[in-house]
């Protein structure tokens, strides 16, 4: 799933902010239609495709990317909204109930993530198997990563949208 999400964050990172979210299957049908020519891939059928995408699937990634954003203006659904509303209803859960388990998973993935990279980076990749499964276990804490950077200082796009409003108001 990750060479997926890869992909399509960057060729179409619209769609892939909606696979996390309530609009998943609106998303994965439209990541299936580009890639497959069809709108029920299964997970491996769409990693295969994935890893082997033409200029043409890229190029139909990309129009699907574009249809996808009119179709959210047409329904009124503001896809980074709903990200952070999610992130601030969990951020509000932390608070409310004092628990400490995104703050261990943070550290987790934090000391994991920048302690594969350091090995990788000091050790190199195994030769005699297991460099695959070291790839995807650094591309799935990365992207975990990225959460908890999401999650405990929001997002770029959160940001821009702030100075945005911010210079609008003249403040």
């Amino acid at each position: 799933m990750d060479a997926i999400l890869n992909l399509v964050r960057t060729v179409a990172p619209t769609i892939a902010s909606a696979v996390g979210g309530p609009l998943a299957g609106m998303a994965t049908r439209a990541i299936s239609e580009a890639l497959l020519g069809r709108p029920d891939g299964s997970e491996a059928d769409l990693a295969e495709a994935a890893a082997k995408a033409t200029p043409e699937q890229l190029l139909a990634l990309k129009q699907a990317e574009n249809e996808f954003a009119v179709k959210m203006r047409e329904l009124d659904i503001d896809l980074e909204r709903i990200a952070n509303e999610d992130r601030n209803s969990a951020r509000n859960r932390e608070i409310q109930t004092r628990d400490w388990t995104p703050r261990v998973l943070a550290g987790l993935i934090t000391v994991g993530y920048f302690g594969a990279l350091f090995y990788m980076l000091r050790n190199g990749l195994p030769q005699h198997g297991g460099s695959e499964a070291m790839l995807v276990m650094l591309g799935t804490l990365g992207t975990a990563w990225g959460g908890v950077v999401a999650y405990y200082f929001g997002s770029s796009a959160g940001s821009k949208a702030k100075d945005e409003a911010m210079r609008r108001n003249g403040k």
